[in-house]
C-alpha cells in the first residue's frame, strides 16, 4: 500500500478512525468499496490511530488512492524547549484556551471554540508546551478545581493527558490536499476533517455508520479504567460531576463541532439520523443513504449440503459485538439440538484479551468441538457453510452481514440494535411489505437466541421463507447502484 504523504491533490480525502486499511470490519470493507466504485476520483486517505498501533494492511490500495497518511494520537512532534522561551506569550496563548476547552469538556462547545484552539495551538512553536509547561499544568489545575474536584486528581491528569493530546495532535498533523474532505465518523475523524475545512475553505462530508457518541458511551459506561473514588458511597450525587462526564462530554462536543462545520451528514437509517439530531446535527444537512452489497455475487452463492445444522457468526471477536451472548446461547441449544454446531468467523488482533476468554468461555462449557473458532474466511465460502446467521452485537448501525447473507437466501436472527429491524422486517414505508427476513431478538439474551434458533431449526419451511423474503429486499433497496450514484450525486455537488 502507499504510506506515505503525497503532496498531489487527491478529489477525496476520506479519514476514518481506528479502521480502514488497517483493522477489517463492515466499515473498512465500506470504505473499500466506495473507492473502487469510484474510479474516475482519486483519494486520499487519512488513518487516525492509537499511539501505538500496527500498521499492517489488509487490503491493497486501488489504483485510484493517492497517497495515505497515517496520524498517531498523542504523539506531539519533539522540540527541545529553548531557554529563551517566552513565558509571558505561552501565558497569554494558554489562557486564551480556558474558555473553549471549558466549554468542551463540561459544557456546550461549537465551532467558533474549536477555531479558537486551532488559533492558538498554531502559535505555539514547540506542541509540547501545551502538555508539560507551568501555564499548560496551570490550566489544568483550574479547570480540575471548576468542575471535577470531586474526582481523583491523579485519574483526571491522565484523562486530561489522553484527551488533550489526541487533540494536540490533530491539530499538529499536516492536511493532505483535496478538493473535499469526507470524515467517516464524528470523533477524532470529524475534527480533522473540520479542520482541514477551516484551513483550506474546502467543504466537508461527514457519514457516520455507527453513530459515534452512542458507541463511547457504551465503552465509557463498563470501561474499568475509570473507577470512581465516590463509587462506594450509599448516597449519589447526581449534580456532581465525574470522569465518565467528563469523556462523554468531550466526545459528544467532537460530534456538535463536526456536524457545524460540514456541508453534509450521511447516515444509514433513520434510526441514525433522529440520533444525529438529538447530538445536534442540523436537520436540513442531515440524509440518510443505505448500505449496499453486490447483490449479483451473494444471490449465486449455493450452500453445500451439510451433515449437521450450522448456526453461524460472522464479526470482529470484540465485545460489542457480544460473542459471549452467542457462545452462550448455542450452549444452551445444543441441549435440545447436540447435532447442532456453530462457527464463530472473524479476526481475533483487534481485542486479543477478549477473544481468549471467548475461547475459554467455550471449553469451559464443554462445547470446544462444537462452537468452533474458523478466524477469517472468505465471505462466500462462509456463507456457504451456514443455515442461519446470527447477529448478537450490543451496538450496530447497518451491518453488512445482514444485507449479504440476506443476498444469499440466509435467514437471520439478530439483535435490535441500528437498523437490524428495519432490514428484517422492512420499512416503514415498503410496499408491499416483502415479510419477514428472520428474528429480532433482545441484546445479551442467550435464552432468546437459544429459542429462535430452535425455532428455525424445526421449521425448514419458515427458515427458506425468510430466506426468500431477505433476498427480495435486498435485490430491491439495497443493491451497490443505488449507493454509488447517491454518492456521485453528493461528491459532484460539494466538490469544489
Amino acid at each position: 500500500m502507499i504510506n506515505h504523504f503525497n503532496n498531489k491533490t487527491a478529489d477525496v480525502c476520506l479519514i476514518l478512525e481506528g479502521s480502514y486499511p488497517y483493522v477489517r470490519g463492515g466499515v473498512s470493507y465500506w470504505t473499500h468499496d466506495l473507492i473502487l466504485q469510484h474510479p474516475n476520483l482519486s483519494f486520499h486517505i487519512v488513518s487516525i490511530l492509537p499511539r501505538d498501533a500496527r500498521l499492517e494492511s489488509y487490503y491493497e490500495m486501488p489504483a485510484n488512492v493517492v497517497g495515505c497518511t497515517n496520524i498517531h494520537l498523542q504523539l506531539l512532534p519533539k522540540h527541545k524547549i529553548s531557554n529563551n522561551t517566552n513565558s509571558l506569550l505561552h501565558k497569554k496563548i494558554i489562557h486564551n484556551l480556558h474558555k473553549p476547552l471549558k466549554a468542551l469538556t463540561t459544557g456546550t462547545a461549537n465551532l467558533e471554540d474549536f477555531r479558537t484552539i486551532l488559533n492558538a495551538v498554531s502559535q505555539i512553536q514547540d506542541p509540547q508546551t501545551l502538555l508539560d509547561s507551568p501555564e499548560a499544568w496551570a490550566l489544568l489545575c483550574t479547570l480540575y478545581e471548576a468542575s471535577y474536584e470531586e474526582s481523583s486528581m491523579l485519574d483526571y491528569f491522565w484523562s486530561w493527558r489522553a484527551v488533550m493530546g489526541a487533540l494536540f495532535s490533530l491539530n499538529n498533523a499536516k492536511i493532505p490536499k483535496a478538493r473535499i474532505y469526507h470524515a467517516i465518523s464524528t470523533g477524532y475523524a470529524g475534527l480533522f476533517a473540520t479542520r482541514a475545512h477551516l484551513e483550506t475553505k474546502r467543504n466537508m462530508l461527514i457519514t457516520e455508520h455507527g453513530i459515534y457518541t452512542n458507541e463511547r458511551r457504551i465503552e465509557i459506561a463498563t470501561a474499568d479504567w475509570l473507577e470512581e473514588t465516590a463509587s462506594n458511597s450509599l448516597t449519589i450525587d447526581y449534580t456532581r460531576r465525574d470522569l465518565r462526564d467528563f469523556w462523554i462530554t468531550s466526545f459528544t462536543n467532537y460530534s456538535r463541532i463536526a456536524y457545524e462545520a460540514a456541508a453534509q451528514i450521511i447516515t444509514l437509517f433513520e434510526g441514525n439520523r433522529q440520533a444525529q439530531l438529538a447530538d445536534g446535527a442540523p436537520a436540513e444537512k442531515s440524509i440518510v443513504i443505505s448500505n449496499s452489497v453486490d447483490f449479483d455475487k451473494f444471490s449465486r452463492i449455493n450452500p453445500q449440503a451439510k451433515s449437521r445444522p450450522t448456526i453461524g457468526m460472522i464479526a470482529r471477536i470484540t465485545n460489542i459485538k457480544d460473542v459471549k451472548c452467542f457462545i452462550r446461547g448455542m450452549a444452551i441449544l445444543r441441549q435440545a439440538h447436540p447435532e447442532a454446531q456453530a462457527m464463530i468467523i472473524g479476526p481475533t488482533e483487534e481485542t486479543p484479551d477478549y477473544a481468549q476468554e471467548c475461547i475459554e468461555l467455550v471449553a469451559h462449557l464443554g462445547q470446544a468441538e462444537h462452537i468452533i473458532f474458523t478466524g477469517m474466511m472468505d465471505i462466500v465460502k462462509a456463507l456457504e457453510e451456514i443455515d442461519v446467521i446470527v447477529l448478537t452485537s450490543i451496538s450496530e448501525a447497518q451491518p453488512l452481514i445482514v444485507l449479504e447473507a440476506g443476498a444469499a437466501g440466509i435467514p437471520i436472527i439478530a439483535t435490535d440494535v441500528g437498523a437490524c429491524a428495519e432490514m428484517l422486517r422492512g420499512k416503514a414505508d415498503e410496499k408491499p411489505n416483502l415479510g419477514d427476513g428472520g428474528i429480532i431478538i433482545p441484546t445479551a439474551n442467550p435464552v432468546a437466541l437459544a429459542n429462535a434458533a430452535q425455532y428455525l431449526l424445526l421449521n425448514p419451511q419458515m427458515r427458506k421463507q425468510y430466506g426468500e423474503n431477505m433476498r427480495k429486499r435486498v435485490a430491491t433497496y439495497y443493491t451497490v447502484a443505488v449507493q454509488q450514484e447517491a454518492y456521485k450525486e453528493i461528491y459532484k455537488k460539494w466538490m469544489d
